[in-house]
């Protein structure tokens, strides 16, 4: 069955556009609500939010769709995606919420559903929601109507939890650390979980109001991370996104460091410490041939999966692994967490950066990735990449990087753009094959 509403990473648009609108928030909720209604306990569904200026709409709609069919509301307000995941099976929720869109700008947004696991939905519950969406409600009696309330404690609940991941035996004392909150989810948690740990914290993008997440600031703009850190001269930057799933990492010489090498020097880490499972990590097909070089000489392995973390994370519940991500930068470390978490995996990286002494530079350096070029095309409907001639460029592009490098075409689920990456031993080459099929896609739309 397609999908209508869900992509690879829940619903999401433009707000007050279809189908990001108010109204189908609140139908998100009654059928989420009667698709989780099991057993005759009385139903809690937990909503947590970003700080994006329609996330108060939403969460309202949200809050009558899920009280309409009889479920219970607790409401979080802003705070990260996965302390939602986190809460809702900590609280014995029957369903999570995480209204947000992740990096994109303030104008879109998006719904989050996670199972009472902490888990986000499988495919089964998603087609199952969807199907119900377009049916008229299940509503409840008017004495079975639910509550909504709202808990001030549920951002200490996470900071707690997230530095009980960090070794005990150490501490963040003397450390110079700039951290990114992207006018986002983690404005007061990811500060705050630094400076109790000792860190000496200069904290950037935090002063939302509305309109400014990930404006100009965050993981997917670093720009002004690395010039704090140059400014203040830091020992590391951490950028977190809208929601704060997503790490990326300046070191102290403003250079950005992204998410394989961040997988890579966890792997490296945790295997040291006998901590890592299932013989390897798992990554995405955009994950760059350094990274599986490396890990290879470490005598680890590289699993590849489609792009999104959602497949990610299957392929490590079914293979045994506890180390996953992207190279985007979402890493998920699942003794700890169900999803991408992006302030704890940087405590796993300062935990190292503090027992091995080593500068940033050096220490998140651990290979040298292979020329790589990703390039984003906008195009505003229909099926480009089934045209004649991007099937061309495309097959014309394999042939010219046959043993040489690799190329991954793909749609985002997420955004109307066709992605071209190409990496391989030759630069100049790289740039060109992925040029021929930017040029392609265009002419197709």
């Amino acid at each position: 069955m397609a999908r209508k509403y869900f992509g690879t990473d829940g619903i999401r648009g433009r707000t007050n556009e279809a189908p990001m609108t108010a109204e189908l928030a609140m139908k998100v909720g009654q059928a989420a609500g009667a698709h989780f209604l099991r057993g005759e306990h009385r139903h809690r569904v937990v909503i947590g939010k970003d700080t994006r200026l329609s996330g108060y709409m939403m969460e309202s709609a949200l809050v009558a769709g899920f009280t309409s069919v009889g479920m219970d509301v607790i409401l979080f307000g802003p705070i990260p995606t996965p302390a939602v995941a986190m809460l809702a099976k900590a609280m014995r929720a029957d369903i999570g919420v995480m209204i947000s869109a992740s990096h994109n700008p303030y104008q879109d947004n998006g719904i989050k559903l996670f199972g009472p696991d902490g888990y986000k939905l499988s495919d089964e519950d998603e087609l199952a929601i969807e199907k119900a969406l377009d049916k008229p409600p299940r509503l409840a009696s008017a004495e079975e109507i639910g509550r909504a309330q709202r808990i001030e404690d549920a951002r200490g609940r996470y900071i707690h939890a997230v530095k009980a991941t960090f070794p005990e035996n150490l501490r963040l004392d003397g450390l110079r650390v700039v951290v990114d909150c992207a006018n986002g989810a983690a404005y007061s948690v990811a500060p705050a979980a630094l400076w109790e740990l000792g860190a000496d914290v200069i904290a950037i993008g935090i002063t939302p109001d509305g309109t400014n997440v990930n404006d100009g600031v965050g993981s997917t703009a670093p720009e002004a991370l690395q010039k704090k850190v140059l400014e203040t001269r830091a020992d590391i930057g951490i950028a977190l996104d809208g929601d704060a799933d997503r790490l990326i990492i300046v070191d102290e010489k403003g250079k950005i460091i992204d998410g394989d090498q961040i997988m890579a020097l966890i792997a490296t880490s945790w295997q040291r410490r006998g901590l890592l499972k299932g013989g390897g990590i798992v990554a995405t097909v955009m994950s760059n041939l350094g990274l599986e070089r490396y890990l290879a000489a470490a005598g680890l392995s590289l699993h590849r999966t489609a792009v999104g973390d959602r497949y990610v994370l299957e392929a490590m519940r079914r293979d045994g692994f506890n180390v996953g991500g992207e190279q985007s930068g979402h890493m998920i470390l699942s003794d700890y967490a169900t999803t991408g978490d992006g302030l704890l995996a940087a405590l796993q990286v300062l935990a190292e950066l503090v027992e091995i002494g080593r500068p940033a530079s050096r220490l998140l350096a651990c290979f040298e990735p292979l020329p790589q070029k990703l390039q984003n095309v906008r195009f505003k409907s229909g099926q480009p990449l089934e045209t004649d001639g991007v099937k061309a460029a495309i097959a014309a592009a394999e042939q010219k990087l046959a043993g040489t490098g690799r190329l991954v075409i793909r749609k985002s689920g997420t955004e109307p753009l066709i992605r071209v990456m190409a990496e391989g031993e030759d630069p100049a080459l790289v740039a060109l094959v992925v040029e021929d099929i930017c040029e392609a896609v265009r002419r197709a739309v």
